[in-house]
């Protein structure tokens, strides 16, 4: 269990809305469902509505940080089913980097790829105590693309399993162009924070608003100021 799983969850009750595509750029085509992820009828460009109204805010402030910037969606609402298929995908994925397969590996160190797998990747758990972040509708994957569309350099790939990944990673660099890719790196968490979104602590890309994960993050930075999860699993 991850700490903020131990959070309690109210469930307000808010329905999934599109996150809609004249005023966001969405990453097209998907790239988990090209994967083969199974999300049925539901799109994955999807959030709670709070949730969705938060990003409109998130969205106008990065205009008065860097005109002209825009966000770029990369993935939103996520099934536990889907959760499942890329948790698997992922763990084939290190496996195949590293030339081997599961049957070549100890039982420890499976266990040593899957703690690499899950310290990005939320377990997905059916419990309703205990949703991934994504199956709530309250978390969202995203980055930045410039006044031409380009995309923004935040130094490393979204959910690469790396500590360059860590939001902070180049804070201490001495090197110009990682320098650039943290400032990147928060413009994009001061447009989000803005909007009374947190940052997960391990990606960059990260954000959430009424989840466990915000609710943990909020009451450790606001001991004074308690709160719970408003959004549990759908």
């Amino acid at each position: 269990m991850k700490p903020y799983q131990q959070m309690p969850i109210v469930e307000c009750g808010e329905p999934l809305v599109l996150i809609p595509a004249q005023d966001f750029v969405l990453e097209s085509p998907h790239p988990y469902e090209q994967l083969g992820a199974p999300y049925g009828k539901v799109s994955p460009y999807s959030l709670r509505q709070g949730v969705l109204t938060a990003l409109r805010v998130a969205q106008a402030n990065l205009q008065k940080i860097s005109p002209g910037w825009r966000m770029r969606v990369f993935d939103a609402y996520r099934p536990v089913t889907v959760q499942q298929f890329m948790v698997d995908y992922t763990f084939a994925e290190q496996l195949k980097a590293q030339g081997v397969s599961s049957s070549d590996l100890t039982a420890a160190q499976q266990q040593q790829v899957w703690q690499k797998v899950y310290e990005f990747w939320a377990v997905p758990n059916a419990d309703q105590a205990m949703p991934p972040p994504h199956s709530t509708g309250a978390a969202i994957d995203l980055t930045l693309v410039d006044e031409i569309g380009e995309p923004v350099n935040m130094g490393s790939a979204i959910d690469e399993l790396t500590p360059r990944s860590y939001p902070n990673h180049f804070s201490q660099s001495l090197d110009p162009l990682e320098q650039c890719f943290y400032q990147n790196r928060q413009v994009l968490q001061q447009a989000m924070r803005s909007a009374g979104f947190q940052q997960h602590p391990n990606e960059w890309w990260h954000f959430c608003l009424g989840d466990q994960m915000w609710a943990w993050l909020e009451n450790q930075q606001h001991p004074d100021r308690p709160v719970i999860a408003r959004y549990g699993r759908i």
